[in-house]
C-alpha cells in the first residue's frame, strides 16, 4: 500500500518505521505532563477545539482561543463566558478533551483529557480576556463583549496528554 506524503509515495512500512517509534515514545513519555513541545502548542496562535458533556452525555465541542499557564503544571487556561453552553457543561461535570494543532504544519499536534479545578472569574478574567485579543487579533480590548456579559477562566489540570510530533 503507497501512501502519499508532502507530495511524496512512500509505502505504509516505511511511514510507520520511520514515525511511529517517535510518536509512541511521545505519547508514553506525555501521559500526564505538558512539555515543552506541547507547551509551545499553547503558548502560539494556535485556535483549540474544547469537548465538554452534555447533561445527556453526548459531547459538545467548540472552538477556542487558548492559554497556558506556565506554573509547575503547566495549567491549561480557558475564558469562556457564565452561562454559555460550555460554562454550564463544565459546572456539572469538570471532564473535558482538547486538541490542538499547530496552524503551521497540522501534523503536530496535542489531546489532552483533563477536569477544570478552578473558575476564576472578576478582573483576572477579564484582563485574561483582553490578553487573548492580543495574542489572536492584535487588539488591546477584546470586541466581542456582550452588554452584562461575566468572563470566567476555566483551569484545566491536563490527566492524560497524546503529542505528536511533527512530520519532518
Amino acid at each position: 500500500m503507497a501512501c502519499l506524503l508532502r507530495g511524496e509515495s512512500y509505502s505504509l512500512k516505511t511511514i510507520v518505521n520511520r514515525y511511529a517509534p517517535q510518536i509512541l515514545f511521545d505519547m508514553s513519555k506525555n501521559s500526564g505532563q505538558i512539555t515543552k513541545p506541547v507547551a509551545n502548542l499553547f503558548q502560539n496562535k494556535n485556535f483549540a477545539f474544547v469537548s465538554t458533556l452534555m447533561k445527556d452525555g453526548s459531547p459538545q465541542i467548540t472552538p477556542t482561543w487558548i492559554d497556558i499557564e506556565e506554573n509547575a503544571e503547566h495549567s491549561i487556561l480557558i475564558n469562556t463566558a457564565e452561562g454559555r453552553v460550555k460554562h454550564k457543561n463544565i459546572s456539572r461535570d469538570p471532564r473535558l478533551a482538547i486538541s490542538i494543532m499547530n496552524r503551521d504544519n497540522p501534523y503536530e499536534m496535542a489531546t489532552i483529557r483533563g477536569r477544570v479545578i478552578e473558575q476564576i472569574r472578576l478582573n483576572a478574567a477579564e484582563e485574561h480576556i483582553d490578553k487573548l485579543a492580543r495574542k489572536y487579533l492584535g487588539v488591546d480590548k477584546y470586541p466581542g463583549r456582550s452588554p452584562g456579559e461575566k468572563r470566567v477562566i476555566l483551569r484545566v489540570k491536563p490527566e492524560k496528554i497524546f503529542y505528536q510530533p511533527p512530520i519532518r
